[in-house]
């Protein structure tokens, strides 16, 4: 599902900007929108897989709505159409996410949690790699056919689905292992301090970092070649595949502060070079900082999520977890959108970066 998301994604923000002729501020509200309404839904499907004590079973009915739309990106031709794919497409997502997400917690212990989101984060960026390259090849051969592009997305899809129902396998619950049968309000108060901290957390440093999407209108501002902006996608979840593991095994050995002081860090000076790039060098060196970050943040948040609440309410963690970093990101993309169509990108990012520094005082406010 990697490949065929990233391939979709990858040329998507120049089909309705230049295609469709939509505005940044379009491709900002669809972004925001589509994000916003799957962490919406996962905080009901990671509630429910806590309830039924079955985590497979919402994991394959979300790929399987996912991969089902993808067709629509292929006869789009008003960006209303863009927004219902992509809204199904993420509702998929919000479907499958917090499930597998506590499916992997569920199978792992707490001093191997780092390595095992590490993992799947890089298996996953192998297909956000993959992707886009394919998407570029298939630009260059059919002279910008993003429609082919779009269309050849729905083989991977529907073969990730297929993998998953033939030979993903789930243990039964034991009755007597702790998995609650009803929900109760109760349950989340009983949800630890450090749980509502991390998220606060998670918040913030979403505000900080709106959809790479903007990173591509980045690259085409500065001239980049359209065929040539998949290797935007291609360089940025590169870094990011190739740090994700390692970072992970990190996490499992190493205070979590340190780790997300470094990832800010990283953060901050990848806003600083964007908002600044006026030439391919500085913006190459912003877009693999950006990927740093990521390998850097994605799993340890995942981790600090699984370690901080109860493995009965693993599901209901996630969902909550996901619900509140997607209204920060229908949010941060909507702000940024409309933020680059007033002042231009440079704003957008200086405005990124000024937020990732307030991630890193947060942090230091905690740490006291």
């Amino acid at each position: 599902m990697g490949i065929s998301s990233s391939m979709i994604h990858g040329v998507l923000p120049l089909f309705l900007t230049t295609v469709l002729a939509a505005s940044p501020l379009v491709l900002g509200v669809i972004e925001g929108v589509a994000e916003g309404s799957s962490s919406i839904m996962k905080i009901f499907s990671g509630a429910l897989s806590d309830w039924m004590r079955r985590r497979k079973a919402l994991v394959l009915i979300g790929y399987t709505i996912s991969a089902c739309v993808k067709p629509l990106f292929a006869l789009a031709d008003t960006a209303t159409i863009v927004l219902v794919a992509r809204l199904a497409d993420r509702i998929g997502k919000g479907i499958r996410d917090a499930p597998r997400d506590a499916f992997i917690a569920d199978l792992t212990v707490t001093g191997e949690r780092g390595a095992s989101f590490g993992l799947r984060h890089s298996l996953f960026t192998i297909g956000a790699v993959v992707g886009p390259l394919a998407a570029m090849l298939l630009m260059s051969a059919s002279g910008d056919g993003f429609r082919l592009v779009f269309a050849a997305a729905t083989v991977p899809a529907f073969i990730s689905v297929f993998v998953l129902a033939r030979f993903v396998e789930e243990n039964p619950a034991d009755p007597g292992d702790g998995l609650r049968r009803t929900f109760r309000r109760e349950d989340l108060l009983s949800l630890p301090a450090t749980f509502w901290w991390t998220v606060s957390f998670a918040v913030l440093l979403t505000m900080a970092r709106f959809s790479p999407a903007f990173l591509l209108l980045k690259a085409h501002a500065i001239g980049l070649d359209t065929d040539l902006i998949p290797m935007v996608w291609v360089l940025v979840y590169s870094v990011y595949g190739a740090t994700a593991y390692p970072f992970g095994r990190l996490s499992d050995h190493v205070r979590p502060t340190l780790q997300l002081a470094i990832g800010i860090a990283c953060l901050a000076a990848a806003q600083t070079l964007l908002a600044c790039a006026d030439s391919l060098e500085l913006f190459a060196a912003g877009i693999v900082l950006w990927g740093l970050q990521m390998g850097i943040l994605q799993g340890l948040v995942s981790v600090l999520i699984a370690n901080t609440a109860p493995a009965n309410l693993r599901g209901t963690a996630f969902g909550i977890f996901e619900l509140a970093v997607g209204i920060a990101t229908l949010a941060a993309n909507a702000g940024a959108g409309l933020l680059w169509t007033a002042s231009g990108p440079s704003a957008s990012f200086a405005l990124g970066g000024a937020l990732a520094v307030l991630c890193g005082g947060t942090l230091l406010f905690r740490l006291r």
